[in-house]
């Protein structure tokens, strides 16, 4: 049937000009129908996302009329093999009986099959059940009866130990032999030479052993009514075993037996009890020791200290720590001895000496005195190092650092109170020497020996107190980074009081921003020191105090010293770029005295106006004074000694500048005014002689006021050109001094500048 299907059935007459009836579009696919796993819902699903459900449907119908089709045609055409199948289709029935009774009968075998085969399944569960059951009830009864036997093994194994405890202390044979008689074993060891204080820390050590598998078994059948009820025989034997292995432990650790000290702690470890040796070993031997260095009751009284200093108690503890508990270190830390869980360092020794100073010197951990402080903690890292050494390997160093002991000792130490009192130290002293009224010269041989190359108490209260944050007694590593920007917060500070300094100075009021009367009543040789000592302070912090710096850092990372350098070379660079503001400073201070004199040539218009004095061929006396408060600055004591080559003609040509700039605006408007008061006279005078008639007679050889003015300006800049020469400053590369020239110069004379 499938062969007859999947022919194509011919086209009929209609089909020779149209699509054949098998054309469908690209998205129909009726080859998809005849896979075995097709499934009619998702493929509509997917169909509807792109096609519409009307043109689906109607291709659907479309399709199954072509598949009748399709069949009629195919019945059509093979329409008597058909009616020849029906034919030969004769006695079915009676062939059908005959199949159908072999058929029924192998039913019945079958389903009597698996019904056996359910039953011996069923019994065959209920015998694996029952078998497991009664293992597991086995292995519960061999638990209890294990469990009884190292019960009864453990109390009879601690009969066998000594009644006295105290009596350990004396090994002698007649104990030896008074045990003998109920324990062989320890006969035995006696005659091997071993002495009662070994064979009982080995006695023990079984014991811890065999509790340990005891609290193995009671872990898996806690619960059981037989375990509930030898509750007491194994409290009992665990005190018991505590007891003893406590007292064999003290024996063992005041005779320094180091068999019997190696049996007790592996019994220990067997019981998971290390924290009772490592108490035992802290009260017995450690705190004996610590109480004979650091004196204090029991309840925490102080009964007598030379102090809250711990440096020389530190000493006498590692001595004693050398001489007295160094075995003990020595034989927990055997290779491959299973001892490492062991932690003496910590929870017998740290412990102790923490709680002697808790208690004896409580003020060892006050931050408030921090000189002491810093001492102790410092003290206080040596000490741990020390006690790292003891540690076998890196492993145990780091389990030694997280112990809760060493979490708790370095929480005593408040290192975050103790940098807010060095900051309030160093920076409460800048920033009182910066709120002082005025500038405070210091002489040499006054000065500290470091800072005696400064000369403003500003400016060496300032280095003393970055020093003082890379001190020895000052510094921490710890906080390097907070100390770090405590130095460069001190050198905004300081920037920042000189800058607020020279702005309100330039405003000419203090009143906005206190602080800053000293700029205002300062005077430019007071500006002489800053400007000295700005540029040594820029050289010391870019040069010596930066390699201290980096030398103290030096197991930092690269990285870290590049951004140290950086910062810190930064933080100088920045005094450095306030120089130009100072030096204005200055400059104003002396061209404002200058300018007194310079308007005294306002008298040469009254001078001149209305007079019948002739030309001028000398200079005014007042140009002399002009430059005389700069020769005078120059010249000073401050200026000679504190300024450099480079700054004086920084200053001096500055200076010039800004004095020419300043006469050449007088003399232009001066000259300005002259020449329009001329112009308005002339016109009045010129129409006064046309309303009476007479004729001009102005001669050519006349000079007017005007002219006279300019000659004498004239000849006064020429001079003031040879006193700038004297001072070492060309006139003529002066721009204001050429417009100068140009504004009085006669006009023969004004292409050239010559003085």
């Amino acid at each position: 049937m499938v062969d007859l299907i999947s022919t194509t059935p011919p086209k009929s007459a209609t089909d020779l000009f149209s699509d054949p009836l098998d054309s469908h579009p690209l998205w129909f696919k009726p080859t998809l129908f005849l896979s075995p796993d097709f499934d009619s819902e998702p493929y509509i699903s997917e169909l509807r996302t792109f096609v519409p459900f009307d043109t689906l449907r109607s291709e659907l119908q479309s399709h199954l009329s072509s598949l009748n089709h399709e069949l009629i045609d195919l019945i059509n055409r093979d329409y008597t093999d058909f009616v020849n199948l029906s034919t030969k289709l004769v006695d079915v029935d009676a062939a059908v009986v005959r199949m159908r009774a072999p058929l029924l009968e192998l039913r019945e075998k079958i389903q009597g099959f698996r019904t056996a085969v359910e039953n011996l399944l069923v019994a065959l569960r209920n015998g694996l059940r029952q078998r497991s059951e009664a293992a597991a009830a086995r292995e519960v009864l061999e638990l209890l009866l294990d469990t009884f036997h190292v019960v009864s093994k453990v109390e009879k194994l601690i009969k066998e130990l000594p009644s006295v405890p105290s009596d350990w202390s004396n090994g002698d044979m007649n104990l030896i032999e008074k045990n003998a008689l109920s324990n062989g074993t320890s006969l035995q060891h006696a005659e091997n030479g071993t002495n009662l204080r070994e064979t009982q820390s080995m006695l023990l050590e079984r014991i811890a052993s065999e509790m340990n598998r005891l609290k193995f078994y009671i872990a898996h059948a806690q619960n059981l009514p037989f375990i509930q009820n030898m509750e007491k025989r194994i409290q009992s034997a665990s005190l018991l075993l505590d007891g003893s292995l406590g007292h064999c432990f003290v024996d063992g650790l005041e005779n320094r037996d180091a068999n019997t000290i190696y049996n007790c702690l592996r019994a220990y470890a067997a019981v998971d009890n290390t924290g009772s040796a490592e108490e035992i070993f802290r009260t017995t031997i450690v705190a004996l020791l610590i109480q004979k260095i650091i004196p204090h009751k029991l309840s925490g009284v102080v009964v007598g200290s030379s102090g809250d200093e711990l440096e020389d108690d530190y000493k006498q503890i590692k001595d004693c720590i050398e001489k007295d508990c160094k075995f003990l270190l020595e034989i927990s830390s055997t290779e491959n001895s299973g001892l490492h869980v062991f932690d003496f360092l910590a929870n017998s020794i740290l412990k102790e000496v923490l709680s002697a100073i808790q208690k004896g010197k409580p003020g060892a951990f006050s931050p408030g005195r921090p000189t002491e402080f810093l001492k102790n903690y410092k003290s206080s890292l040596d000490f741990l190092a020390h006690l790292e050494g003891y540690c076998p390997s890196g492993a145990a160093v780091v389990k030694f650092r997280a112990e809760p002991v060493y979490v708790e000792f370095m929480k005593q130490w408040n290192i975050g109170v103790y940098f807010s009192l060095r900051f309030q130290e160093i920076a409460g002293s800048l920033d009182s020497a910066l709120t002082l009224p005025s500038l405070v010269p210091v002489h040499s041989s006054h000065s500290d020996e470091n800072s005696q190359d400064l000369t403003l108490k500003q400016s060496i209260t300032l280095l003393e107190s970055l020093r003082s944050c890379w001190t020895e007694d000052v510094l921490l590593i710890s906080c390097s980074d907070k100390f770090l920007r405590l130095s460069l917060q001190l050198l905004s500070r300081y920037a920042s009081w000189l800058s607020f300094g020279l702005a309100a100075r330039k405003k000419g009021s203090a009143s906005s921003n206190a602080g800053c009367e000293w700029a205002i009543s300062a005077s430019p040789d007071d500006f002489v020191y800053i400007i000295h000592d700005i540029n040594w302070l820029a050289k010391e912090i870019c040069g010596d105090y930066l390699e201290g710096v980096l030398k103290l850092l030096s197991t930092c990372s690269t990285e870290v010293l590049d951004l140290v350098k950086k910062s810190i070379s930064q933080a100088g660079k920045s005094l450095s770029d306030s120089l130009p503001s100072v030096i204005n400073t200055i400059i104003e201070a002396v061209v404002d005295k200058s300018v007194e004199d310079l308007r005294q040539l306002k008298g040469i218009t009254a001078t001149y106006r209305m007079t019948n004095k002739p030309l001028p061929v000398r200079h005014s006396p007042y140009v002399a004074g002009i430059l005389r408060p700069l020769k005078a600055f120059l010249d000073g004591e401050q200026a000679t000694t504190y300024l450099t080559n480079d700054a004086k003609n920084n200053l001096l040509f500055g200076a010039a500048t800004e004095i020419t700039g300043r006469y050449y605006e007088l003399a232009a408007d001066l000259v300005s005014v002259a020449r329009k008061t001329e112009s308005s006279l002339q016109r009045i005078r010129q129409g006064a002689q046309r309303r009476a008639g007479a004729s001009s007679d102005v001669s050519d050889n006349n000079v007017s006021d005007t002219d006279k003015i300019c000659m004498q300006l004239f000849l006064d800049i020429q001079e003031y050109g040879r006193n700038l020469a004297a001072l070492g400053v060309e006139a003529a590369n002066i721009p204001a001094y050429r417009s100068l020239w140009q504004c009085v110069a006669p006009p023969d004379r004004q292409s050239v500048v010559n003085y």
